[in-house]
């Protein structure tokens, strides 16, 4: 093998920073999307046998408030079998792809900030299960509230096209939120997030959190919307007090470097010159 061909291989070794081309960034994010599609079909293949008992799940709170849940063309069905499919192929394949993502944001990670990223990430898949449990908890108040508004004399009708994409999003819309603190983790590693930007804009983030709280729970109900918007806040708590203790930590290391700096200049500076013998 000549020098040229050896020459790349030795310089991505030589990089401790983990710093790598345009090309190879490319690269990496092909192979990583195209384990999580991977896993996301297999999942989704998995999804189709459980696909009557999570359907049944999905309609029965409808059924509890006197509603009835109907398809509205031939098609429906498969329509519905397969976005049913896919959902759970999401979520069973959650770990793989979270992780995919997470990968392919540390390696530019020094080792000790790596492991406490990933550590953290670790919980991401939890996370997202634990946010679209929360989701599927929230629904029957949901339909509890809208299905009151019926009136005495009629039935509610719910088609398929509409209800079962509303409960989709539902969930993965909670999913995701509960997402966001592993997120915003990932870039203060990377520190492109830092800890004085979250506490700076906290208004923002107490408003976000209380409207997604509220649109999941239309009905007014403040127990559902505290017991909703309780995990969020304390995952976003966590999630800023491990970014300022992240930063703390880069400080006071960029600082001891600094003093260490100068005290090498200064250790130079005051070296005898030797005379000049010519």
């Amino acid at each position: 093998m000549s020098d040229q061909e050896t020459a790349p291989k030795k310089g991505r070794k030589k990089n401790a920073e983990g710093r790598m081309a345009l090309k190879e960034h490319l690269v990496e994010a092909r192979n990583r999307i195209f384990i999580s599609l991977i896993a996301l079909v297999l999942a989704t293949v998995g999804g189709f046998f459980l696909y009557d008992d999570v359907l049944e799940l999905i309609i029965a709170p409808v059924r509890e408030f006197g509603g009835e849940v109907n398809f509205s063309s031939v098609m429906a069905p498969f329509d519905i079998m397969l976005k049913t499919s896919l959902l759970l192929g999401l979520v069973f394949s959650s770990p793989i792809w979270i992780y995919q993502l997470w990968a392919f944001i540390v390696p530019g990670l020094k080792k000790k900030e790596r492991n406490t990223a990933i550590a953290f990430a670790a919980a991401a898949a939890p996370l997202f299960i634990l946010g679209v449990g929360m989701a599927y908890w929230v629904l029957p108040h949901a339909l509890k509230f809208f299905i009151s508004l019926t009136p005495a004399n009629a039935v509610s009708w719910l088609t398929t096209d509409t209800y079962l994409p509303f409960v989709f999003r539902l969930l993965i819309a909670f999913g995701l939120a509960m997402l966001a603190p592993v997120l915003m983790v990932g870039l203060n590693m990377v520190g492109v997030l830092k800890a004085k930007m979250i506490l700076r804009h906290w208004r923002i983030t107490v408003f976000l959190i209380a409207l997604v709280a509220a649109m999941a729970a239309p009905g007014g109900d403040a127990v559902t919307m505290f017991a909703l918007a309780g995990p969020l806040f304390v995952t976003f708590a966590t999630a800023t007090l491990i970014c300022y203790l992240n930063d703390r930590k880069r400080e006071k290391k960029h600082k001891q470097q600094e003093a260490e700096n100068a005290a090498t200049a200064g250790e130079r500076s005051t070296i005898p010159q030797s005379p000049d013998l010519t």
